[in-house]
């Protein structure tokens, strides 16, 4: 349950079965998705000793929202912060895919203090939010988010996602994807994010200060890995990593390869602060 409304909003996430007093690793997720997204890699990460949360952005996944609260971008980085306050309590490494990128860097430049390091997963970090679905009149607006939620514009939605996935696979995971959409609230949460502008955090990148590792599925057909280099080249502390053979969400398409990427970073930067406090007191 997190509280920053007047009425408490009951939050969905997946709480860690490892305690650790490493930072934790908390995982985000894309745009009208959930933690359900990580359903392949939670566990590999978790397996691997990390003390590891899964949470849903306001308005997405499957909080209940029955009283409903704003969904635009301030309202969801708030919420997260709440959340953050309440159960997770220190620096945390964060991993944000896709927009859930934008939804990281927004929450790492307003909140630095929350997060120790970043980690950004093909991210849609340069769409000028929501563009002209911004002005839609509200019943336009309603129009276009039923067909958001449709079978086959999600089935399409996931073709274009993964590279050389069976049919099965592929409808698998549309039938995973749109779960969240069937909650009663959903399509008022999705409208009221359209129309509010959504995420323009392009001005923000050279902002961030935290150690960043970038990982990108070499074949992404949603959003072009050139974006990868560009990304890499503004944000100030930041190394890119690259999966062949991979779409949009690797995560889901190749959870090894990307588990390991982050497993290696975070094990690669603990090593260096581990040497760097053997020096300082050698010094001393």
């Amino acid at each position: 349950m997190v509280s920053f409304a007047e009425n408490p909003i009951m939050s969905s996430c997946v709480k860690p079965l490892v305690q650790s007093k490493e930072p934790p690793v908390v995982l985000l997720h894309g745009f009208d998705s959930s933690c359900l997204e990580w359903r392949y890699g939670y566990p590999l990460l978790e397996e691997s000793g990390f003390e590891t949360w899964a949470v849903d952005i306001l308005g997405w996944g499957f909080s209940d929202l029955e009283n409903l609260p704003p969904c635009d971008v301030v309202s969801k980085r708030n919420h997260f912060y709440q959340f953050w306050k309440s159960y997770i309590r220190r620096p945390m490494i964060l991993v944000g895919p896709s927009l859930g990128s934008a939804v990281a860097i927004d929450f790492a430049v307003n909140y630095p203090e929350a997060v120790e390091k970043l980690i950004l997963i093909d991210a849609s970090v340069y769409a000028e939010g929501t563009g002209n679905l911004a002005t839609l009149p509200r019943s336009v607006a309603y129009a276009g988010v039923y067909l958001l939620k449709s079978l086959p514009l999600r089935l399409y939605a996931n073709y274009l996602t993964f590279t050389n996935m069976p049919l099965h696979t592929i409808l698998d995971g549309t039938n995973v994807g749109r779960l969240h959409c069937l909650l009663p609230w959903w399509d008022d949460a999705t409208v009221d994010f359209m129309t509010s502008g959504g995420y323009k955090i392009a001005s923000l990148i050279r902002k961030v200060k935290q150690k960043t590792l970038i990982i990108w599925g070499e074949n992404d057909r949603i959003v072009s890995n050139k974006l990868a280099v560009q990304l890499h080249c503004e944000l100030p502390d930041a190394v890119l990593r690259q999966i062949p053979d991979c779409g949009h969400i690797p995560h889901l398409e190749r959870p090894d390869s990307a588990i390991k990427l982050i497993v290696e970073f975070i094990q690669t930067e603990k090593k260096k602060l581990s040497k760097l406090v053997s020096q300082v007191s050698q010094v001393s």
